[in-house]
C-alpha cells in the first residue's frame, strides 16, 4: 500500500474577502474529490484571503498509480485561470518506509 500527499500553495486572483475566497476554493476542492476520488481539504492559510494551502491525499496499491493521480490533481489545479499555483510538494510513503 502506498499513501501519497500533495500540498498545493495557491494565490487567488481578484479576491478581497474570506467569503470570496471560500467561493473560489470550495468548488476546486469539490471537483478534485469528485473527479479524482481523493481526500482534499484546505489545510492552511485560512486567515489569508488571497492565499490557500490545499492538501490532497491518495491511497493506492502501487507507487505509479499514486504518483499519477497526484500529478493529475496538480495539473488540474494549475490549469485553473482564477488561481496561480505557487508551489506543489509531493510525498509518497510505501512499504519500504517502515
Amino acid at each position: 500500500m502506498y499513501v501519497g500527499a500533495l500540498e498545493l500553495d495557491v494565490l487567488l486572483g481578484d479576491v478581497h474577502s474570506l467569503k470570496q475566497k471560500r467561493s473560489v476554493v470550495r468548488p476546486i476542492i469539490a471537483e478534485l474529490r469528485r473527479r479524482f476520488e481523493v481526500a482534499v481539504a484546505e489545510a492552511g492559510d485560512q486567515d489569508l484571503h488571497r492565499r490557500a494551502l490545499v492538501g490532497v491525499a491518495c491511497v493506492g496499491a502501487d507507487h505509479s498509480h499514486v504518483v499519477e493521480v497526484l500529478d493529475r490533481c496538480e495539473r488540474h489545479v494549475a490549469s485553473r485561470p482564477e488561481i496561480e499555483l505557487l508551489s506543489a510538494r509531493t510525498r509518497i510513503i510505501g512499504p519500504e518506509d517502515d
